[in-house]
């Protein structure tokens, strides 16, 4: 089985490094890990540590200007050779430690997808903030009546999807919307979905975290506009 992780990063010069380095520990003779790494045009270091490091990445595509998450998302999948995708956000909230319970459901089950959720009795979980888990909640019970699925957690970093399910060439989305829109079209074309629970170290804005609440409607337009329209 070859996975390809792709890890977007937009100025994570503290911990891109750090992230790589357990990312490559996860390789081994049962899967054949492929990195993509984009750096979404970074202000900081993030670029020439990751030029200075070429062992701890597979492809490294550097944006001339910033597209944002999903363009930088979109742009790695245009490089993805793998039969697999993952995706891998380059700070340290998400522990590629997980990688194996997921490759473990796509083994024993052909899972079309899998999730990581945050929300099923993960061993640990940071402490975060209410209206996030409102809000995720929210958007994953609206997609839950909108597609008739039973996921507790959509917008986890961890989403893992069969690569032929996708054309990266067809996606609309360059904002935090893409993952709606990826998961709708891999929901609408397959039929095997599963969900691991996983551990979470959300970070404070002050750490670094990006999302706000006004991505939430963009998500939500997406969620019905790929079921509607």
């Amino acid at each position: 089985m070859k996975l390809s992780i792709i890890v977007p990063a937009y100025n994570e010069q503290n911990t891109i490094v750090h992230i790589l380095e357990k990312v490559n520990k996860q390789n081994n003779k049962d899967c054949n890990l492929e990195v993509i790494v984009i750096d979404d045009n970074s202000t900081d270091s993030t670029k020439e540590l990751l030029e200075n490091n070429p062992s701890l990445y597979t492809k490294f595509i550097s944006l001339e200007k910033n597209l944002g998450k999903g363009g930088a998302v979109k742009a790695g999948l245009k490089f993805a050779t793998g039969s697999h995708i993952l995706f891998q956000d380059a700070d340290l909230e998400y522990n590629p430690e997980e990688y194996e319970k997921i490759i473990k459901i796509i083994k024993n089950f052909d899972a079309d997808l899998v999730i990581g959720s945050r929300f099923l009795s993960p061993e640990y979980t940071r402490v975060h903030y209410f209206f996030h888990k409102l809000g995720n909640k929210f958007i994953t019970g609206l997609f839950n009546l909108i597609y008739n699925t039973t996921f507790t957690d959509i917008y986890s970093c961890y989403l893992c999807f069969k690569k032929d399910l996708i054309n990266p060439a067809k996606l609309k989305s360059n904002g935090w919307s893409q993952q709606a829109e990826i998961l709708a079209t891999v929901v609408s074309n397959s039929k095997v979905f599963y969900e691991v629970p996983i551990s979470y170290s959300g970070r404070t804005f002050e750490e670094g975290k990006k999302i706000k609440a006004r991505h939430a409607f963009s998500v939500v337009y997406m969620i019905l506009k790929k079921r509607l329209f």
